[in-house]
């Protein structure tokens, strides 16, 4: 690995667990004279790119949001297209996952998902390496209120009490890992738009004009870099 490059960041002040809002291929595309399905094509090797970084840096967990429960309201072929490249990318990319010690994990809404969809989403969790160097977390069809929602009415249909750690506990995210340390919002907007609103709650927030198409190793050494260098309080008083 070339020097500029190493992250030169000492393991205990990397993150456990990065999320990232994925935001910009339909721009990216724009700027590039192609249709907005196009952007969503290169937005899939970003991922890949980002994918293969975590399990160099030793990330243990990436949560991505793929589709939003509001993403919907997109025209219907983009939203239908969008879904066809989905079940293409876990075809073509779940060996060399594997290959790679990346297991995979979905969460959202599965009401409303076209069968090929949920069916590339089953065989994607069907399989699993023992030496598990990543968990990629892909959110589809998820909304942070609609977590919490489910996750409530849970609770309210067992005639449980609703306590914090009841709903952590049914959280979509708490089979998958830890609450997220760092949240990465690529596309220069200044906003998490309904993304792991419960479980986002003391995570670092970063935010990029970098498209995510765009989005290299070295933009994520960058927010690494920036992350390693926050007190992490959790509401209490600076160490200083």
């Amino acid at each position: 690995m070339n020097r500029e490059m190493e992250p030169l960041i000492p393991v205990e002040d990397l993150p456990q667990h990065i999320a990232i809002v994925m935001d910009g291929n339909g721009r990216w595309a724009q700027e590039h004279g192609q249709p907005r399905l196009i952007g969503h094509s290169a937005g899939v090797k970003a991922l890949r790119r980002c994918v293969e970084a975590c399990v160099k840096y030793g990330i243990r967990y990436l949560t991505v949001f793929a589709f939003s429960s509001e993403n919907w309201r997109r025209p219907a072929d983009e939203v239908n297209g969008i879904m066809a490249l989905f079940v293409q990318a876990i075809q073509t990319e779940l060996a060399e996952l594997h290959r790679n010690g990346v297991n995979l994990r979905f969460i959202g809404d599965k009401q409303g998902l076209p069968s090929d969809v949920l069916q590339a989403m089953e065989e994607g969790e069907q399989l699993n390496v023992q030496s598990n160097k990543l968990t990629l977390i892909i959110a589809m069809n998820y909304g942070g209120r609609w977590d919490i929602m489910q996750a409530a009415r849970q609770l309210a249909e067992a005639g449980l009490d609703i306590t914090e750690q009841a709903l952590a506990e049914r959280m979509a995210t708490a089979v998958c890992g830890p609450d997220p340390d760092l949240i990465i919002r690529t596309g220069g907007e200044l906003r998490i738009s309904n993304f792991l609103l419960w479980q986002a709650a003391y995570a670092e927030l970063y935010f990029t004009e970098r498209l995510w198409p765009d989005f290299s190793e070295a933009d994520l050494l960058e927010a690494l870099r920036d992350y390693a260098q926050r007190e992490r309080r959790f509401g209490a008083l600076s160490l200083d």
